[in-house]
């Protein structure tokens, strides 16, 4: 599958989704680009998964009609990802085409004393 990583998730992600074609929004050289303009320009370029940490996307974009499949993730954090990588692997795996998909992986908060 060929997935593309938006800005706001940590770049190690990318070596840690499989055996699929994993990109990052700088490396394609859209950073910058809107979430619709960047989505129509992902479909148009192949991707079938979008893997975001907005989890505002939904309400934003109108998403009927997408064929990319989309994954939002609760968290951005790098520690609280690694430790969540087998579901958030098994929801790209399971990624369909035009569908959104949110990972419940926790999220980041500092414990005070």
């Amino acid at each position: 599958m060929k997935i593309l990583l938006d800005e706001n998730l940590p770049h190690r992600l990318r070596n840690n989704l499989g055996n699929h074609q994993v990109f990052t929004v700088r490396y394609q050289g859209w950073s910058g680009l809107k979430n619709g303009e960047l989505l129509q320009t992902a479909e148009n370029d192949g991707f079938e998964v979008f893997l975001t940490g907005d989890q505002t996307l939904s309400y934003e974009q109108n998403l009927a009609g997408r064929r990319i499949a989309i994954i939002v993730l609760s968290a951005i954090e790098w520690h609280i990802i690694y430790r969540n990588l087998k579901i958030i692997r098994a929801a790209v795996d399971a990624a369909a085409p035009g569908s959104l998909t949110t990972v419940d992986c926790g999220i980041f908060s500092r414990r005070h004393s």
